[in-house]
């Protein structure tokens, strides 16, 4: 869960000090954005490639490769006066970012019994939520209040915090029944496998689609204040902890239900919204729900793809990460269009498109799973 708080805070982090940088380096804001949509690009093209070649290894030690080549890159940026090194000192890292966190899922569920793997997940989801939370409020603010070296630094201590940490209390893990290549890959040429790749990038797309112009929304939309804004985007961010919580207890015990039902809730959050705006109070309780279904959802998309190739768990969670990147990137620009021809409130219609056609895929994997029946 450290760990991959560390690599979520240092990838979603660059987002709150963009401005900064791109007046520290003398570029554009949309050179500056390189630093963001490179490094989602190479976690997209890292994500079912590099788990597979790393599956072998002991994974203690390609852990610790992972958040050293994170802890060197952000140590790099603190010095340099290039961008172009900065951008190489980011994007290099991360195509890490899959083999860490796929392990992360993979070592988290081989703790514990087959039963409660999905609860023992969750707890690693709870890294990714406090990442998200976390990261662009504390670099904004340590970046403004100081400088953009220093909320640098404070990615490289989180790094390097990560790493002792791992050094000390993560034991060696060697790789004692490794699967080969074709094996792992093998699982591709099983239509439920790509059911459920479909089904995770959908389902993430509905949520990401939206939530990446939830500020936008908030302001023009609902007129909000800045202030009142920053305060809801919080509440988004810590109701997905709470969400990743309750998920590792539903999939636990009604994985199924909880599959069929997550889109059904996350649609009848965004009929409530299409169909007029709310003041700040009933808006804020909205979008507790709203963050505690997008926590579970997260937990739902992980679990789909992992349960359909179990025999590949490295792999399986690589595909994964590339799917809800995609699904997030793709999401965005489908409703990025709703927007622009039909108006920001209309973004939602661009989530419930998703919505849809997700539920689709995921029912049709309940329905696939059914010969070896998921538990609930």
């Amino acid at each position: 869960m450290l760990g991959v708080f560390s690599i979520l805070n240092t990838e979603m982090g660059i987002i709150g000090v963009l401005p900064l940088v791109a007046e520290h380096f003398y570029v554009s804001i949309s050179q500056a954005g390189l630093l963001v949509s490179l490094f989602a690009l190479a976690v997209a093209i890292s994500g079912p490639t590099l788990p597979l070649l790393f599956s072998g290894i002991n994974r203690k030690q390609v852990m610790l490769l992972a958040l050293g080549g994170f802890l060197i890159g952000n140590t790099v940026s603190i010095f340099t006066s290039d961008f172009t090194i900065a951008v190489i000192a980011r994007v290099v890292p991360a195509f890490f970012h899959p083999i860490y966190v796929s392990l992360a899922f993979t070592v988290a569920a081989a703790s514990v019994n087959k039963e409660e793997a999905p609860k023992a997940v969750s707890k690693v989801f709870i890294g990714v939520s406090a990442g998200m939370v976390l990261g662009v409020p504390v670099s904004s603010f340590i970046a403004s209040t100081t400088s953009l070296g220093m909320a640098m630094l404070f990615f490289a201590a989180v790094n390097a915090v990560a790493f002792i940490a791992t050094l000390i209390f993560v034991p060696s893990m060697p790789v004692h029944e490794r699967l080969s290549y074709g094996e792992q890959v093998r699982v591709l040429r099983k239509s439920i496998t790509w059911v459920s790749i479909a089904a995770a990038l959908l389902m993430n797309g509905a949520v990401f689609g939206v939530f990446s112009y939830l500020a936008g929304y908030l302001e023009s939309v609902t007129k909000l204040s800045w202030n009142i804004i920053s305060l809801l985007l919080l509440i988004y961010g810590s109701s997905n902890i709470i969400g990743n919580i309750i998920a590792g207890k539903l999939l636990v015990k009604r994985a199924a239900k909880t599959i069929m039902l997550i889109p059904l809730a996350l649609g009848a959050v965004y009929i409530l919204l299409l169909m007029g705006t709310f003041t700040a109070l009933p808006m804020g309780v909205i979008i507790l729900v709203w963050g505690i279904l997008a926590g579970i959802n997260a937990n739902v998309t992980q679990y789909l793809i992992m349960s359909a190739a179990p025999e590949a768990p490295d792999f399986a969670n690589g595909l994964f990460l590339t799917a809800v990147n995609l699904g997030t990137t793709i999401g965005a620009a489908v409703c990025g269009l709703f927007i622009s021809e039909m108006g920001m409130q209309y973004i939602l219609l661009g989530g419930l498109l998703f919505l849809l056609v997700g539920a689709v895929f995921s029912f049709l994997k309940v329905h696939m799973s059914s010969a070896k029946p998921l538990a609930g």
